[in-house]
């Protein structure tokens, strides 16, 4: 009974490891002392920025992050209730359908919400700050 569960051990015993490694590899090889400019800089992919970091963001990127997150969400489900759908069609369970129906019309009100409201309108939103 206990030996099912070795593979499992294992395997968190490596990812621990790979981790403790990697912070110990970053003490020891990683550069000297960082003074406090240098940890206060922002630092993106490689280069320093040009402009401030601490400046007002359109509300427009929130709206699509949330209207990326439901829909991305909402897509994720359907994989796995397709994947099912499948089986429980052969099982002669016909309900299945109409479980799938019900989720798309849901996330078809959805949709038509967010045009009607504009967040899919970038001409509109891109002269709003």
């Amino acid at each position: 009974m206990i030996a099912q569960y070795i593979p499992v051990v294992l395997a968190f015993a490596f990812a621990a490891a790979v981790a403790v490694g990697m912070v110990a590899l970053t003490a020891f090889l990683g550069r000297g002392r960082l003074t406090r400019s240098r940890t206060r800089d922002t630092f993106e992919s490689g280069m320093p920025l040009i402009d401030l970091s601490r400046k007002r963001v359109s509300v427009k990127f929130f709206v699509v992050a949330m209207v990326f997150i439901v829909f991305d969400v909402e897509v994720a489900f359907l994989f796995p209730w397709a994947v099912s759908a499948r089986a429980l069609l052969a099982e002669g369970n016909r309900t299945v359908m109409l479980d799938g129906l019900v989720f798309l019309v849901f996330l078809a009100i959805g949709y038509v919400y967010l045009w009607r409201e504009g967040a899919f309108d970038w001409s509109r939103r891109g002269s709003q700050s």
